[in-house]
């Protein structure tokens, strides 16, 4: 049981690394309904009232009940995420017989969560800056340099690591909420009779009088509950209790504070929706807010961002996606890690929708689809979750689904319209990015298919070694293998040209289960092979979000066996490599063909994935037809 101090740093933490995007949205959100000009939407009382109280409830039915409530609840192993639905239910039997369905559904997510960790650092940066217009006019021509040069610090300080930096991520967002709260709470009581618009009638009735105008203000409306993933998929850092503690007490008070602020503010001065939220403050204040909203929105960017690495890297255990450099940010933390590629990505593609959108209005409108579609997608896979993993009612399964599917359609069906006006970006993001993963899958379910067969079963294998009686050489050899099942190609290929074997060798194959993580206890399984002839098989298991070093693995299993009481520094590491060589055979589209034999040509090595000593590693290669 963690001690009220020890929750209490921990909400501070989430309120610094979870809330970040979701806490930034007043900054935008408010301001892309009535436009910056007043041209979306007049500013009467009626579409004020109507529009804070669809705010409100959106906030309240998605995050609070749908996140906070439901979701969070169901963890693989305490972490959450798509990818950790995905994993849920991916050892189940249910997913035999919905294998790709279901995949599909949590791979299209999981692309859509790439566009949206696109535009979070540009909207939210660029909407910060943008304060500096209602500050001084004057300075409207820096906004683009401005957002640009922080954006450029921002990505670059990625391959440090967020260590340092996330010190002070929860005493600047906790400052955040403060001022917001303070900011909105004096509009309220200057003109408390905007409290009207927290009962949920409110909604109800501007949606019964004005349907479309209702309809098309949810395309904007979304905009306040972007983050609400991050919730769910920073759970495994910080757990349920202080996430949900740092909600109800801090982050959801002060936004709706906020909110209902911004519009008492527009209810009494019209001309506030150039810039709501900015208008909030007194003139002598606003510079000091524009700084404030500038660290929040970096921190909001950060946490999305690293959201991203840690995605990337759960998509590559699962086999998802080919290994790519990922190194590890922190000595304490596993969790903390930097994807080169990825960030430089994420970089020009944060570029080009500052650049090309110029304003965080016109961003607003490619934002929606993608944080509509991931949210789409967690509710689907957690009503499977509810229904058929927990054993829950038909009823409660039943009401889920009518709330919380019923609001993403609305949500998705509202920023439809906004795909020809900037929508196209993130779904371009997500296209690529689900192409990519799906080339991948299908490409490494050819390829080991047809490795598979020029291995050849292990058992044959020790069997022929055993009537074969062929030389031993010193020595202890490591083979890393890519099933239990099948030889290594390098102990094929070996064999077949020498037939000669090191005396001892041990055939190591991977296993990165459909759970977070695996303990200790359970990490190993060895096996003789039934011959007393120096081959022996060890199957080790590791979760997505676990560290994998074989070397240190072995180190600490030497008790397991006399087979496996070598110093693994010493002993010698062979490491299949497979070229993929195109043919004209019809199991896959040319394209895709080119597109995955690209992408293993350039994959990371398995010898540095594993973190064998580089020394004491032999690299065999083999050719596979695709």
């Amino acid at each position: 049981m963690r001690s009220k101090k020890g929750i209490a740093a921990l909400a501070l933490g989430a309120i610094g690394v979870v809330f970040g995007d979701v806490g930034t949205s007043p900054l935008y959100a408010f301001q892309a309904v009535f436009g910056r000009h007043g041209q979306h939407l007049a500013t009467t009382t009626d579409n004020i009232h109507g529009i804070l109280s669809l705010i409100i409830w959106s906030i309240t039915l998605v995050v609070s009940v749908k996140y906070i409530a439901f979701i969070m609840r169901a963890d693989n192993q305490g972490e959450g995420g798509i990818m950790a639905l995905v994993g849920l239910i991916k050892g189940s039997t249910l997913a035999h017989r919905y294998k790709w369905p279901i995949i599909v559904v949590g791979l299209v997510g999981m692309s859509l969560f790439y566009g949206d960790s696109a535009i979070t650092p540009a909207i939210s940066v660029l909407s910060a800056v943008e304060g500096l217009k209602v500050v001084s006019p004057s300075l409207s021509s820096y906004v683009i340099p401005l957002t640009l040069t922080i954006l450029a610090a921002l990505f670059w300080i990625q391959k440090y690591g967020t260590t340092i930096i996330g010190r002070l991520f929860g005493p600047v967002m906790l400052l955040w909420f403060l001022v917001i709260a303070v900011g909105g709470g004096a509009q309220v009581v200057r003109y408390p009779a905007i409290l009207g618009s927290l009962s949920p009638l409110t909604a109800l009735s501007f949606i019964g009088n004005h349907p479309l105008i209702a309809f098309v203000a949810m395309g904007a409306v979304v905009l306040t509950i972007t983050g609400a993933e991050a919730l769910y998929a920073d759970m495994g850092h910080f757990g349920r209790p202080p996430i949900r503690r740092a909600w109800f007490v801090v982050v959801f008070p002060a936004l709706l504070l906020c909110y209902l602020g911004q519009g008492a503010l527009l209810l009494h001065n019209p001309a506030a929706h150039q810039n709501p939220f900015i208008l909030l403050f007194p003139a002598g204040l606003r510079l000091a807010v524009v700084v404030l909203a500038a660290a929040a929105t970096l921190i909001a960017s950060q946490s999305v961002i690293s959201g991203a690495f840690s995605l990337t890297r759960q998509a590559i255990r699962l086999d998802f996606l080919p290994k790519m450099t990922v190194r590890h940010t922190s000595r304490q933390e596993v969790g903390q890690v930097y994807v080169p590629l990825v960030n430089v990505v994420l970089f020009i593609a944060v570029v080009a929708l500052v650049v090309g959108f110029g304003s965080a209005e016109k961003l607003a409108n490619a934002y929606g689809i993608a944080v509509s579609g991931t949210l789409a997608a967690d509710t689907i896979l957690f009503l499977v979750v509810l229904r058929k993993l927990r054993r829950n009612s038909k009823l409660v399964v039943a009401l889920a689904t009518l709330v919380f599917l019923t609001i993403d359609v609305v949500f998705i069906s509202a920023n439809s319209a906004k795909i020809v006006h900037g929508g196209w970006f993130p779904l371009a993001i997500a296209t690529i990015t689900f192409l990519t993963i799906t080339t991948w899958v299908k490409g490494q379910t050819i390829i080991n298919k047809e490795r598979r067969t020029t291995e050849g079963r292990l058992q044959d294998f020790v069997e022929r070694v055993n009537r074969d009686k062929p030389l031993r050489s010193p020595g202890q050899a490591v083979y890393i293998g890519h099933h239990a099942l099948y030889v290594p190609l390098a102990l094929h290929v070996a064999y077949e040209s020498s037939h000669e074997l090191p005396e001892s060798v041990t055939i190591v194959s991977v296993t990165i289960k459909s759970v977070a993580h695996v303990p200790e206890s359970d990490r190993a399984l060895f096996d003789s092979l039934e011959y007393a002839d120096g081959i022996s098989h060890l199957q080790l298991y590791y979760g997505f979000y676990d560290h994998v070093d074989i070397p240190k693995t072995l180190q600490s299993l030497r008790q397991l066996s006399p087979e496996l009481d070598f110093d693994p520094a010493k002993a010698s590491y062979f490491v299949s490599l497979t070229r993929v060589v195109r043919t004209n055979r019809r199991n896959m589209a040319r394209w895709r063909k080119s597109l995955y034999i690209f992408m293993s040509r350039n994959a990371f090595s398995t010898t540095e994935d594993y973190k064998l000593p580089i020394k004491h590693t032999e690299e065999v290669q083999s050719l596979i037809l695709l």
